[in-house]
């Protein structure tokens, strides 16, 4: 089913794109995924596929502008024409009540990779009471006063030649600096995996490595900048498991220091249940590097087990 994806109807207007991977046998839990940037929820299949052979019912939408998501005010790398940060957020509200509808009582597991983290985050913050746990992969929200610089020099071609317009510097102090920082670099996307079969995989996709406009990065630096806020992380449950991970070798987190900055902010705000794992010779997708069956086996195991104690310290016996 996750080949072939559903259309959802989003209370912003949006008309997301949604896949679904039921679990094998009795469904345990509800994960719900938030795909990065520049791509879409299909490069998820084998993820999800064997969280549902663990037990978890599986869904992950397109995000607006992005894969197969379509929106009157979201064309191809734009969120929305206003308000991007608060549309992405509803539109994840939006999966989320339908899961929960489709499984009532099973607890809610909110997964996001790179931008997606940022998001899952954020959407967490502003809807605390709905989700049981948090898994944020391979995500950065360590940019400090250079995420500030970039947010001058976005504004600044912004009033230069609008919004809604690719970004002619981002790409290149980002993507185009972090390939060819790889060794043995043969394209832009080998910061991603050194599989090299994924990153061909990657190119080869039309839905994937699109322009991303100046609005869009806008956005993704408002919500990292306030997935971090203290009055924000306030907000969440101390107990609540938190899962980070980061590649070794994954130049858009320093070398996964960025998820070594938010395990600390975290523990630092009063969580309690962090688990915080560093792969060290991962680049950027763990999903889709070498040695993703050990790191899909080792978040299976921690989700199952952080459930299980969530719904235990809920009186929950299922």
């Amino acid at each position: 089913m996750f080949a072939t994806p559903s259309r959802l109807l989003s209370p912003t207007g949006a008309t997301l794109s949604l896949r679904h991977e039921p679990a094998e046998g009795e469904a345990k839990a509800i994960l719900q995924i938030c795909h990065g940037l520049g791509e879409h929820a299909g490069r998820y299949q084998p993820f999800a596929a064997f969280m549902a052979a663990r037990g978890f019912a599986v869904y992950a939408h397109d995000h607006r502008g992005h894969g197969l998501t379509t929106a009157p005010d979201a064309v191809q790398g734009r969120f929305a024409q206003a308000d991007g940060v608060d549309t992405v957020i509803a539109d994840v509200k939006a999966v989320t009540d339908y899961a929960i509808a489709a499984h009532p009582g099973l607890p809610v597991l909110l997964f996001g990779h790179s931008m997606g983290g940022l998001i899952a985050l954020n959407t967490a913050l502003s809807h605390p009471r709905i989700y049981s746990a948090l898994a944020v992969w391979n995500s950065n929200f360590a940019v400090g006063f250079l995420g500030r610089v970039a947010e001058v020099v976005l504004k600044t071609e912004r009033a230069l030649k609008g919004s809604d317009v690719p970004s002619a510097i981002l790409p290149r102090l980002t993507f185009d600096t972090w390939g060819r920082s790889m060794p043995n670099y043969k394209s832009q996307a080998d910061w991603l995996s050194r599989d090299r079969a994924e990153v061909e995989a990657y190119e080869a996709d039309p839905l994937c490595g699109f322009d991303i406009s100046v609005s869009m990065w806008l956005d993704v630096f408002a919500l990292t900048f306030r997935g971090t806020e203290p009055i924000l992380l306030s907000r969440l449950k101390k107990d609540m498991p938190i899962h980070l991970v980061g590649g070794g070798q994954d130049p858009a987190t320093d070398g996964a220091k960025a998820t070594a900055w938010l395990s600390h902010r975290l523990a630092s705000a009063g969580f309690s249940q962090v688990t915080k794992r560093i792969y060290p010779e991962m680049r950027h997708e763990t999903l889709n590097e070498i040695g993703r069956e050990a790191a899909m086996a080792e978040f299976a195991d921690w989700a199952e087990d952080s459930l299980s104690r969530a719904r235990a310290a809920a009186g929950m016996t299922s």
